[in-house]
């Protein structure tokens, strides 16, 4: 670790397990399992042994669409019972417990020195901007410029203006590290929101996610925008550690 003293685990599709000096965040986990032998964060799933921590773990789900919140989250409680979930609203209340927090668009929640504030998404629920340990971390959830091939010129139109309302609310925000999609189902247009969003916030540190199996599709956005003074970390495989 170096510069932010933040450890980053690529889990699978959105989902990222985050370490830095006092807390443990998981943000959108979504496959629970993997062809490894290694069954940890450095394949790609959270085990009991990355849950035996004595920092705080706190556990977002920007929504509930499948591939970014899978129940089995509550069951890491039994392991730890020092976990914090923070929810979209959009997901239905599973159970009542003072350790889940939801959030619509626009809120502010406190956790002890950890500061969330929320912002919207072009599809449902929310995106996290979060300030642990000195560092401000950005989850997008999904929030996209959503340029679907199939749909009309329309529709296209006001994907776009409806994802530019959205970046004009967050900037002026000092994000290091941003989690953002880059959807090779959006074939040539897959790069829009992601250099939109860099062009507009100018994270630090912008780290691709939402592009399923299609591990080129990170380098092929790395560089495109390689001449941005933003850092694009190319993902690689499931479980990579990224020192930041």
């Amino acid at each position: 670790m170096n510069k932010f003293n933040v450890r980053v685990n690529y889990l699978y599709n959105s989902g990222f397990c985050i370490e830095t000096k006092k807390h443990l965040l998981i943000f959108d986990y979504y496959l629970d399992s993997v062809k490894s032998n290694i069954k940890n964060k450095t394949s790609g799933i959270i085990s009991e042994e990355d849950l035996k921590t004595n920092k705080q773990i706190v556990v977002f789900s920007s929504h509930s669409h499948e591939d970014h919140f899978n129940p089995v989250i509550f069951n890491w409680a039994l392991i730890n019972s020092n976990i914090t979930y923070v929810l979209s609203s959009d997901i239905e209340s599973i159970k009542n417990s003072e350790n889940i927090k939801y959030m619509s668009p626009y809120n502010q929640l406190k956790l002890n020195d950890l500061v969330i504030k929320s912002y919207g998404s072009t599809d449902i629920g929310i995106s996290f901007l979060i300030n642990v340990d000195g560092v401000n971390l950005f989850h997008a959830g999904d929030l996209n410029w959503w340029h679907w091939w199939d749909e009309s010129q329309t529709e296209n139109e006001m994907a776009e203006t409806n994802f530019k309302n959205e970046i004009e609310k967050i900037k002026g925000e000092k994000v290091d590290i941003a989690f953002f999609p880059v959807d090779p189902r959006l074939k040539e247009d897959y790069y829009l929101g992601g250099e939109y969003f860099i062009k507009e916030v100018n994270p630090k540190i912008f780290i691709p996610m939402h592009f399923g199996e299609k591990y080129e599709t990170t380098k092929i956005f790395t560089e495109r925008v390689a001449n941005s003074p933003t850092k694009v970390i190319e993902i690689t495989n499931r479980g990579q550690d990224i020192l930041l």
